[in-house]
C-alpha cells in the first residue's frame, strides 16, 4: 500500500503533526518559538523572509499555515485577539459604507459598530439572518458588507452560509462570516461561499483560557494582502508565545471538540426535560427550528447550550450563582465548564434595545468534565 500524502490525512491525524518547522535539523517533536523582533538582511537590497516581527514571524508564519489548512483557506492572518481580527474586517470598508448584522451579534460586535465604527461614517442595520427575505430587504445603495454568526450567539439561530453567499454576492457585497462559535472542526464557511471567515483563536483552537488571539482567514489574494497590511501596521499581533500556545492547544482540537459536543447534547436534553426550564439552544437537538440547516452545513453543533428559565432575572441570577463546576465567567471553548448571564455579563450594550438577549437567559459553555458531574451542578443550581 502507498503511503499517504499529508494533505489525505483525516483532519485528527494532521492537527497533532502540523507546525513543525520542516528547515529544524534537530529532530524536535515541539516547535521552537522565535521571540526576535528583527532579522538580519543578507544584502540592502535583500530583506529576506523575516524582516520585523511586526510583519512576520515565523512561529506566527507557522501558526496561519495551520489555520488556513484547517479552513481549506489560501490565506490566514493571525490578530492579538478575536476582537482585533473582527475590527480589521470592518477596516476594510470604506468610509460610508452600510453594513447588516444580526439582531443578536455578539455584544462588542454590536459595540464596535454602533459606538466606534459609526465615527467613520459606517451605518448599520440589525436583521433576522435566517429570513432570507429580511437580508435582502436591509441591503442599500451603500451596504458593503453581510457580518454573519452562526449559530449566533448566545440564542444559537442557524444561519445557511449557502443562501447567505449567494445574496451578498447577487449584490456585489463582502461576506463575512464569525465562525468563534464551532471553530473550524466543525464548520468550514468558506466552503460555502463565503469571502472572509474570523475566528476568536481565544476560544476553541486554543482551548485552554490562556491566550488572546483572532485570525481572519480568505481564499481572495487581494483581500488577504489587504489584512497583512492592517495586521502590520495597526500592529494588533500576537507574540511568539501566544503562537506557540495556539499551536499546541490546535494539537487536541479533535477530541477536545468531540467531548465537548458530547456533554454539551447530554446537557441540552437534560435541561429541555427540567421542569424548570422554559427554552433550550441547541442544534443539535431535533426540535431546533435551525436543526434541517446544521446538519448541512456543521459537522457537529459544538459545546454552546443556552436556555431560558421558568421565572425572571432574579431566577435566572440564582441558578448562575449557584452551579460549582459551571464557573460564573463570560468566555467560553476552554476545557472548563462556564456560566454566563449574557444581558449582564456580554451583551451589556443591548439592555433597553428590542435585540437585547431575554433577562432569563443563560449561556453555558460545557466543558469536557464528566457529563454526570455537569448534569449534577446544574440540577442543584435550578433547585435552589
Amino acid at each position: 500500500m502507498p503511503h499517504p500524502r499529508e494533505h489525505e490525512y483525516a483532519l485528527e491525524t494532521w492537527t497533532i503533526h502540523a507546525g513543525l518547522d520542516p528547515t529544524d535539523t534537530t529532530g524536535a517533536l515541539v516547535p521552537a518559538i522565535h521571540p526576535s523582533t528583527a532579522y538580519v538582511r543578507p544584502a540592502l537590497d535583500e530583506p529576506g523572509d523575516f524582516t520585523y516581527s511586526r510583519r512576520g514571524n515565523p512561529t506566527r508564519a507557522a501558526l496561519e499555515q495551520v489555520l488556513a489548512r484547517l479552513h481549506g483557506a489560501r490565506r490566514a492572518v493571525a490578530f492579538g485577539s478575536g476582537m482585533a481580527a473582527v475590527t480589521a474586517v470592518g477596516q476594510l470598508l470604506p468610509s460610508g459604507s452600510h453594513v447588516v448584522l444580526p439582531d443578536d451579534v455578539y455584544g462588542n460586535t454590536h459595540r464596535l459598530y454602533t459606538l466606534i465604527l459609526p465615527e467613520q461614517h459606517i451605518t448599520v442595520d440589525f436583521v433576522d439572518y435566517t429570513d432570507p427575505h429580511a437580508v435582502e430587504r436591509a441591503i442599500g445603495p451603500t451596504t458593503r458588507m453581510l457580518w454573519v454568526e452562526t449559530p449566533t450567539n448566545p440564542t444559537q439561530n442557524v444561519v445557511d452560509l449557502a443562501v447567505v453567499a449567494d445574496i451578498g454576492h447577487t449584490h456585489d457585497l463582502l461576506v463575512a462570516v464569525d465562525n468563534s462559535w464551532l471553530s473550524p472542526y466543525f464548520q468550514q464557511p468558506l466552503k460555502f461561499g463565503v469571502d472572509l471567515v474570523v475566528e476568536s483563536t481565544t476560544k476553541y483552537l486554543n482551548g485552554h483560557d490562556d491566550v488572546m488571539g483572532g485570525a481572519v482567514l480568505t481564499n481572495d489574494a487581494a483581500l488577504g494582502d489587504r489584512l497583512a497590511f492592517l495586521q502590520y501596521v495597526g500592529g494588533a499581533v500576537p507574540s511568539p508565545f501566544d503562537c506557540w500556545l495556539l499551536l499546541r492547544g490546535l494539537k487536541t482540537l479533535a477530541v477536545r471538540m468531540d467531548r465537548h459536543q458530547a456533554n454539551a447534547l447530554a446537557v441540552a436534553r437534560f435541561l429541555a426535560r427540567h421542569p424548570r426550564v422554559e427554552r433550550v439552544y441547541y442544534p443539535g437537538l431535533a426540535e431546533h427550528p435551525g436543526h434541517a440547516v446544521a446538519l448541512r452545513q456543521m459537522r457537529g453543533s459544538g459545546g454552546m447550550v443556552s436556555f431560558e428559565v421558568r421565572g425572571d432575572r432574579d431566577t435566572a441570577r440564582r441558578v448562575a450563582e449557584g452551579t460549582r463546576l459551571f464557573r460564573l465567567a463570560s468566555g467560553f471553548g476552554g476545557v472548563e465548564s462556564l456560566i454566563a448571564h449574557p444581558l449582564t455579563m456580554t451583551h451589556a450594550s443591548q439592555i433597553g434595545l428590542a435585540i437585547a438577549p431575554s433577562e432569563r437567559l443563560l449561556r453555558l459553555s460545557v466543558g469536557i468534565e464528566a457529563e454526570a458531574d455537569l448534569i449534577t451542578d446544574l440540577d442543584a443550581a435550578l433547585a435552589i
